[in-house]
């Protein structure tokens, strides 16, 4: 199958090729004559007045960015942001955030970790382990299929 979809790729990649340098040659295959192209006139001006072609850098934060700024430190209160900030300053606070964030999410991993051997060592101290766990449940399945043969086999002699 795959010696198929393999001749299949070669074989559009070919044709692909094939189509583009076809495409690329002129009708009679040995014109060198360049084609001429026409002009098109300019667009007419708009009748509104025109636009300035340069925009106010800046950036209106959404409440987000607002905390994001002052999660961030640039900022000490909601008061203090402007309207407009640089979207420097707010990809900067972005990143600072998204910096935290990962160190949090560092410190959470570290101490989940720490929690799991305290337990374990604990279930260690108790005798408990998975093992014992699984051979304890295993048994008490055992015992559970033996009394339901031992009612079927009674069910079975006194239809008899």
């Amino acid at each position: 199958m795959n010696f198929v979809r393999c001749r299949l790729f070669i074989g559009s990649l070919l044709g692909q090729r094939n189509r583009q340098v076809t495409e690329s040659w002129s009708h009679a295959g040995m014109c060198t004559k360049p084609q001429e192209v026409k002009a098109e006139p300019p667009p007419a001006a708009p009748a509104h007045a025109p636009r300035p072609g340069f925009k106010i850098p800046g950036y209106s934060p959404s409440p987000l960015d607002k905390k994001m700024l002052i999660w961030s430190g640039r900022f000490k209160s909601q008061d203090q942001i402007p309207e407009t900030v640089s979207f420097e300053m707010i990809d900067a606070a972005r990143n600072k955030v998204r910096v935290k964030a990962c160190y949090v999410m560092i410190a959470v991993t570290i101490g989940a970790c720490a929690l799991m051997v305290v337990l374990g060592k604990r279930a260690a101290g108790r005798h408990e382990s998975l093992t014992g766990h699984n051979l304890e449940k295993k048994a008490k399945w055992r015992e559970e299929l033996a009394q339901e043969a031992e009612a079927a086999v009674a069910l079975s002699k006194k239809a008899q």
